[in-house]
């Protein structure tokens, strides 16, 4: 017997065409190697003006109050940004301010990144990880961080790339369903 898990990817760019949701998509792509999930990709260039304007849930509408509880309702949350200025855009990070502050606690979070070049890539540890532990989310210990020449015309092209992805999406997968089985088994007890 197979468990369909629910997974929810935000891709935290605002542009398209999107490197970051190329990387969203790999991640999915491979994941679906392992598990058997439903995935809702959230866009964050979709729901920015919405979410830019308001200054509580209580003032988005209908449609972007259902994508915020589908995060906080996640098995497993794939979150992917771009690097803008030297961190994540004010954008992403006001999305998940409107996330309720207790509802991650032990969902498992699994980074990635996109910028320009390498030097950008401690992106995921020094603002992503940070952002995720105030939410006492459970970071997976690997994060996948893209530079632009890791793509070619929107698509990836490096090998190295493709490996980092491979072997996250079999982390992920292999973290999920310990904490659903330790979940259970608390149940049980």
């Amino acid at each position: 017997m197979s468990t369909a898990f629910n997974i929810v990817a935000v891709s935290g760019g605002a542009w398209r065409p999107s490197r970051t949701l190329v990387l969203t998509e790999a991640l999915i792509a491979a994941l679906g190697q392992h598990l058997d999930f439903n995935v809702q990709v959230i866009e964050l260039g979709d729901i920015a003006r919405p979410v830019g304007g308001a200054l509580s849930r209580a003032e988005l509408p209908a449609d972007v109050e259902a994508q915020l509880l589908a995060i906080e309702q996640a098995d497993l949350l794939i979150v992917a940004a771009p690097v803008y200025r030297g961190s994540y855009p004010g954008q992403f990070k006001h999305l998940f301010d409107l996330i309720g502050q207790d509802a991650l606690i032990d969902t498992p979070v699994l980074l990635a990144a996109t910028g320009g070049s390498e030097r950008h890539a401690l992106v995921i540890d020094h603002q992503l990880r940070p952002l995720f532990s105030f939410f006492q989310a459970l970071t997976l210990p690997i994060g996948v961080y893209a530079a632009q020449a890791d793509f070619t015309d929107y698509q990836i092209t490096s090998p190295a790339l493709q490996a980092r992805i491979a072997l996250a999406a079999e982390r992920a997968a292999a973290t999920l369903a310990g904490v659903v089985t330790d979940s259970a088994l608390r149940k049980i007890a």
